[in-house]
């Protein structure tokens, strides 16, 4: 069951839908390099094409010629898979200035067995977010809780997004008016699967059932445009409650970030 959910992830999720919303992408062999809102550049790809260890090399220090000579880049994310064939990728990339972020786990699962009618918690109220005042309170939220302090780009970004995408949803949980918790559900054109991404629950409000209500409630929604999968790149928070709703870890993404010195 993992092997197949894997191959629709690879089929499906890479490459272009990756880079639907980007400004501006490029290719270069099997490469795609991207350039999104604030000046971050992305590289995906759907598979390295067999390279050997002095090939990827190449591939590495092209994308950087690339995005040095583009304006305004603030950083660069490679984003590597655990289960692709790139002999030497790491290492390549540590040795040219990227650093490594937390490994996320690829979790993958039907989307019916996450649509279950999940109470919310006593006196909490789970609803989709359409205002402005709504994006700002749930991505200053987000931005706590991930401890960034470029939530305010986001922000106008997410808020565009919502204005121009009628299929990007947005979904928060209050408490009195308060965003305690939040997350976005991203059906995926031309596929079967809908993301689940921006999951993040204030600490103090955390092993009350929040996010799996909100989870459950995302889920509803994807069952209801068609999806048959919801797929997420899930911290150590989130993966035993996605875990536990029955969906699978098929593999890892560690994000590799490279930023530029100072003009």
């Amino acid at each position: 069951m993992s092997d197949d959910l894997l191959a629709a992830y690879d089929s499906q999720l890479r490459t272009g839908a990756e880079t639907a919303h980007a400004l501006t992408t490029h290719a270069h062999g099997p490469l795609r390099l991207a350039v999104f809102p604030g000046g971050q550049g992305f590289v995906s790809y759907a598979d390295l094409g067999g390279a050997d260890a002095a090939q990827i090399e190449l591939l590495i220090d092209a994308a950087l010629d690339h995005f040095r000579g583009e304006e305004g880049i603030t950083s660069v994310e490679w984003k590597t898979r655990g289960h692709d064939q790139a002999p030497g990728l790491y290492d390549a990339l540590d040795q040219r200035g990227f650093v490594a972020e937390d490994t996320e786990s690829i979790m993958i699962g039907e989307t019916a067995l996450l649509a279950l009618e999940l109470a919310a918690p006593h006196g909490i109220l789970i609803r989709r977010a359409r205002t402005r005042a709504d994006v700002w309170a749930m991505e200053e939220m987000q931005g706590r809780v991930f401890d960034d302090p470029n939530w305010e780009v986001r922000a106008e970004t997410t808020f565009r997004r919502i204005q121009e995408d009628d299929e990007v949803e947005l979904w928060i949980a209050e408490s009195d008016g308060r965003v305690v918790s939040a997350g976005r559900l991203e059906p995926v054109a031309g596929t079967q699967f809908a993301g689940l991404w921006g999951g993040a629950t204030v600490e103090a409000w955390r092993g009350r059932g929040i996010y799996r209500a909100l989870t459950a409630e995302r889920a509803r929604s994807a069952l209801a445009r068609g999806k048959k999968y919801l797929n997420s790149d899930s911290t150590e928070f989130s993966r035993p409650i996605l875990e536990r709703a029955g969906l699978v870890r098929v593999s890892t993404t560690t994000p590799y970030v490279w930023t530029p010195p100072p003009a």
